[in-house]
């Protein structure tokens, strides 16, 4: 089965259908789709969501782009939510969380030491409940690393991921595996299309990061912006197996395993729905 392992289904592009955008997800299908948070303010939306229909799952997390408005006491309302959630086996992660040093306003110095103060802070509320979680790694792969290896193994998902083989190596070694979607499907996209053709198998799972990130076949650069949706991840793994030479269903069935292996709690989820 499919497994849409970062999708943003509770965001306001999709108000208008989204019971459609699901159904068609699963007539492609999509067996199970993660939903991450992004802030205190959708705690419990992409709970709610994700309990709405079969194969829905979640995170929950403060997003670095969200940091800037965040306040500390938004992670110990986290932390209660956590933690009313730990026989919830919809919850499989804490996310999204991570740094960004790639938008203007969140690579000034004082925006820098807030996401890390609240990356950290989320990276230990993984630890002390035994939770994966899903890491936004743009510009910051090796500060995101860096904190990684202060702890004990957590593993999870290094999302969109678009670093170098030899950071891929380091995540791996961390316990993660490496999402790819959209982008790869862009054959100017050359380091990502290397990535997802050379890294082990073991290593990637699939993602769509709806509504954003939209595949090749959706558009491109001067085109108009094309809403991407979690049936797409369907060609994602069309093109990622034509990439790799392998058979579709084999990718499919391999990812979705690595899916399972890095997010444990998945595996109820997308056997039973």
């Amino acid at each position: 089965m499919l497994i849409d392992t970062h999708c943003h289904l509770d965001a306001a592009e999709f108000a208008e259908d989204r019971l459609a955008v699901i159904q068609r997800a699963g007539e492609q299908g999509v067996g199970a789709i993660v939903i991450p948070a992004v802030a205190r303010s959708n705690f419990d939306t992409v709970r709610d969501l994700a309990h709405s229909f079969s194969g829905g799952c979640y995170a929950l997390g403060i997003h670095p782009i969200c940091v800037p408005e965040a306040e500390a006491s938004d992670l110990d309302v986290l932390e209660s939510k956590i933690v009313a959630a730990l026989d919830d086996p919809r919850l499989v992660a804490i996310g999204e969380i991570g740094l960004d040093f790639f938008l203007p306003q969140l690579k000034e110095a004082d925006m820098r030491d807030k996401q890390e103060v609240f990356y950290a802070a989320q990276l230990d509320l993984a630890e002390r409940y035994g939770l994966p979680v899903l890491l936004h790694v743009r510009r910051s792969q090796d500060r995101v690393l860096k904190h990684l290896r202060k702890r004990e193994a957590i593993g999870g998902i290094a999302h969109a991921f678009n670093g170098s083989f030899q950071q891929a190596g380091q995540f791996i070694d961390q316990g993660f595996a490496l999402g790819f979607g959209g982008a790869m499907t862009f054959t100017r996209a050359l380091q990502i299309r290397r990535l997802a053709e050379q890294l082990p198998l073991e290593a990637l799972v699939l993602e769509t990061d709806a509504p954003d990130i939209a595949p090749a076949w959706l558009g491109g650069p001067g085109q108009p912006a094309a809403r991407n949706e979690p049936g797409e991840v369907a060609g994602v793994a069309t093109e990622m197996a034509r990439l790799r030479g392998l058979a579709r269903a084999e990718l499919i069935m391999a990812t979705a395993t690595n899916a399972k292996r890095v997010l444990p709690r998945l595996a109820s989820i997308a056997v039973n729905g």
